[in-house]
């Protein structure tokens, strides 16, 4: 018999946030990319299977609702925006109710708008809406609800989300997860942009976001997300400070997912705050 691969060892079971960039779920025009979400959701799926609670939270709604109707480019008057977002929402969640089905899993989409986080009446029966679902072993798809709220669209306007990296550190929180995974088009925090210094080196772990690693964080990657670097260590930080270690990796690699759950050494990882220092 062979040895014992991570997949089959015995970890402990965890309440996982994971979240997935538009660059991830989409092809440079826009259009779906189909292979990335089976890998996905099966990925998912699997580790549902092991016992492990999972929550996605998925961008793309804009980008897909663009290429659906078919417009030249992502629109830049905000109502057209969120016209696009709100036929992506429907696109994205009738594929993810498809492949999650395939692996018998039942999915509930949630849309949240900066006050459903903020007010804490909401928050607590958003809290309780998420138990529930994870207890029934439901896998929650997250989103902004673009349709009637501005603050991602329109970075700034809203001092609690803005940005889907901010909004998977902030559901993390709420449910009190254990782990956050960011998936990126990029392995992970560099100390210099890899894109243009071949010599950059992959910082693997983090304990404290200083003003040296913002120095080092670019803008967005690409025209069909809206996050960078700099709002993936705003997430990092919101996380550390809830006592939740904080991975980014790239989505070209679901699989990798196993591993950083085993907690290998993937990507980059944020160590949250000890719970006694949470005091």
């Amino acid at each position: 018999m062979g040895s014992v691969t991570h997949l089959e060892q015995d970890t402990a079971r965890l309440r996982l946030v994971v979240k997935v960039g538009t660059s991830t779920l989409t092809r440079t025009r826009g259009s779906l990319n189909l292979q990335n979400m089976e890998r996905l959701t099966r990925t998912l799926a699997d580790l549902k299977g092991m016992g492990h609670e999972v929550i996605l939270v998925s961008s793309g709604a804009i980008g897909i609702g663009t290429a659906k109707l078919r417009l030249e480019a992502r629109p830049s008057l905000l109502r057209m925006k969120q016209a696009a977002a709100a036929v992506g929402q429907c696109t994205m969640m009738h594929i993810y109710d498809k492949l999650f089905s395939e692996y018998n899993r039942t999915v509930a989409q949630i849309l949240l708008s900066g006050e459903d986080v903020d007010s804490q009446v909401r928050a607590e029966h958003l809290r309780n809406t998420f138990t529930s679902l994870l207890e029934l072993g439901v896998i929650p798809v997250v989103n902004e609800n673009d349709s009637v709220s501005s603050a991602e669209i329109e970075t700034g306007r809203c001092k609690v989300l803005g940005d889907n990296d901010t909004l998977s550190a902030m559901v993390a929180r709420l449910v009190r997860a254990d782990l956050l995974v960011l998936f990126s088009d990029i392995d992970g925090l560099y100390d210099a942009d890899p894109r243009q210094n071949p010599k950059a080196k992959l910082i693997h772990t983090v304990t404290t976001v200083t003003p040296a690693l913002r120095a080092m964080a670019g803008g967005a990657g690409t025209w069909r997300g809206t996050g960078g670097m700099a709002t993936k260590l705003n997430a990092a930080e919101l996380a550390m400070e809830a006592g939740i270690d904080m991975v980014i990796a790239n989505g070209a690699r679901m699989e990798d997912l196993y591993g950083i759950v085993a907690g290998e050494d993937i990507g980059t990882r944020f160590i949250g705050r000890q719970k006694g220092e949470l005091q």
